[in-house]
């Protein structure tokens, strides 16, 4: 490659201090979060293979949850971002209303759900296949987590309004806070509920899912009380609530850049869902194995989501500045950025991989089976940060619909059928099915670049 193609690549000292100004706060935040869910995730580990697993089914579903309101309120901040650049407060705040309304109708319609299929969902989960961990007090242990976790669910929302709102206006710094703040509660909490400790009771599993409760409580309650006691500076928050009027033109626009986007985060979520089910079928040992995997994996993967979200918010803006061609320069940069930086993670990750399942109070087949896990998501690593970033710069220029089919179509065309084929219709092990599953995405990295490079997602989305 010549120095002119590198120069597309590869940004100024000025360019990286720009991007690492939004994207630090968000590693902190996410890195911070990552290890205190470690420790929570111990914690629990400590309890025994059934109350782990039991968490992390309740944990897969609601991963659904929440990342159907990621796309609902990612929809709308699309325009917040760009609104942010126009210096548009009214915009703002038709956004701000918009994803309010919307968090609330999905939080009905998931509360619903996991009130009345709870055993029916969790059950999906729990197969015969190995000699660890009995499989009627996972479904209880289970049905006891969820039960409790519902009710965090509504702070949950609140606070993801707020917050996605705030970074999207660039204010990366106060979300980031209020994230570190729940997590360092939802510890304490734990330890003391979960075990008994300073004279509370020894409430398990229950005691797990009431210390996460509080912390969302209080996560919420940080960037309410910031961002209405900082008006002066975040002024679209002025008389956000004097009406809950959106613009039948705004709301028309959101929900159509919005709807595959819902769609996609639902569907994807849905999908990982659905895969993970396919690969509990070899056994209750597997389910545990996953989850360290996963809880490890979340840890490590804090650049290339930080560098994500910095793509949706830095080049979002600069498309609605009418900066076209700044934001497509941007966004390879960023791509390049994090798709390097996963390479040295991953190298990381793979050398350390055995010695992570260790620390958790289970068999030695589930450590066995973690240690290959999380060496297949260290050698894919680099091909998740580098999907990541794709993902979300095609999804700042507002084109949701191929964002739709560059991802959840693909997962439910190409990688659930492979995973269900691999799972059920081989003797391969499971590591094996993991990493071939894994590999599909390939394929999605190619279709993304050639999307990138046709520049068909560049647009400003909020111009009259």
């Amino acid at each position: 490659m010549n120095a002119k193609g590198l120069n597309k690549l590869i940004g100024t000292r000025d360019f990286y201090k720009k991007v690492l100004a939004i994207a630090v706060p968000i590693m902190l935040q996410n890195g911070i979060t990552n290890f205190v869910n470690l420790l929570d995730n111990i914690m629990v580990g400590r309890l025994g293979t059934e109350q782990m697993s039991g968490v992390s089914i309740v944990n897969q579903l609601t991963f659904v949850f929440y990342l159907c309101i990621f796309g609902a309120i990612g929809g709308a901040g699309i325009f917040t971002a760009q609104y942010f650049g126009q210096k548009n407060d009214e915009g703002i705040r038709y956004t701000f209303r918009f994803k309010l309304i919307e968090g609330i109708l999905i939080l009905g319609l998931f509360a619903v759900i996991f009130t009345k299929f709870d055993s029916w969902l969790i059950s999906l989960y729990l197969h015969e296949g190995s000699a660890n961990g009995s499989l009627q007090a996972t479904l209880m242990f289970g049905e006891q987590y969820m039960a409790i976790m519902i009710i965090g669910l509504i702070p949950a929302i609140i606070e993801m309004v707020y917050s996605s709102t705030l970074r999207e206006c660039g204010e990366t710094v106060v979300p980031m806070i209020a994230s570190i703040s729940a997590v360092f509660i939802n510890l304490c909490f734990n330890y003391i509920l979960i075990f008994g400790h300073f004279g509370a009771p020894a409430l398990g599993v229950a005691g797990a899912a009431i210390a996460t409760n509080i912390s969302k409580f209080i996560q919420a309650g940080i960037v309410v009380i910031y961002t209405h006691t900082h008006s002066a500076k975040h002024t679209y928050i002025k008389g956000v609530y004097k009406n809950f009027r959106v613009p039948l033109s705004v709301s028309r626009k959101i929900l159509l850049m919005a709807a595959p986007l819902v769609a996609n985060e639902t569907l994807w979520a849905a999908g990982i869902a659905v895969q993970t089910q396919l690969y509990s079928s070899r056994g209750l040992s597997v389910v545990a194995a996953l989850n360290i995997n996963s809880t490890i994996f979340n840890v490590f993967n804090i650049a290339f989501i930080a560098l994500g979200d910095s793509v949706a918010i830095i080049v979002g803006q600069l498309l609605g500045a009418g900066k076209f061609e700044e934001g497509k320069d941007t966004a390879y940069k960023i791509i390049t950025f994090s798709t390097t930086m996963c390479i040295v993670i991953g190298l990381i990750l793979y050398a350390f991989a055995p010695y992570f399942p260790l620390i958790y109070n289970t068999s030695s087949e589930v450590q066995e089976l973690a240690t290959g896990l999380i060496r297949v998501s260290a050698v894919t690593m680099p091909l998740s940060g580098f999907l990541h970033s794709t993902y979300f710069t095609l999804r700042s220029g507002g084109k949701t619909l191929i964002t739709f089919l560059f991802d959840s179509a693909f997962l439910w065309v190409i990688s659930v059928p492979i995973a269900y084929v691999l799972a059920y219709h081989t003797g391969l092990s499971i590591v094996l099915v993991f990493l071939l599953t894994e590999l599909t995405n390939a394929i999605k990295a190619f279709i993304g670049w050639v999307i990138m490079r046709s520049g068909v997602w560049i647009q400003n989305i909020v111009n009259e």
